[in-house]
């Protein structure tokens, strides 16, 4: 089960960097919804250091995902 938490947790960030990368306006929201798995895993494994990641993230994904969608305005979907 370890190791499916591992690629599932690698899998979500990368794909939230690829897509901002991208500039999709919607990859915060990935990035956001990937913090709940961090903090899912850090709770059912009692690794307590991870909480303060969970937080830290949360408030820059947060904040990129209110400005992005701002932004996006008139632009089409990607």
């Amino acid at each position: 089960m370890s190791e499916l938490w591992s690629w599932a947790l690698t899998a979500v960030g990368l794909t939230c960097f690829y897509l901002a990368g991208r500039k999709v306006w919607w990859a915060w929201y990935v990035g956001i919804a990937g913090q709940v798995l961090w903090l899912a895993y850090s709770l059912t494994t009692q690794q307590w250091g991870f909480l303060a990641g969970v937080v830290a993230y949360s408030v820059v994904y947060v904040r990129n995902a209110v400005a992005w969608t701002r932004e996006r305005g008139g632009e089409d979907e990607r």
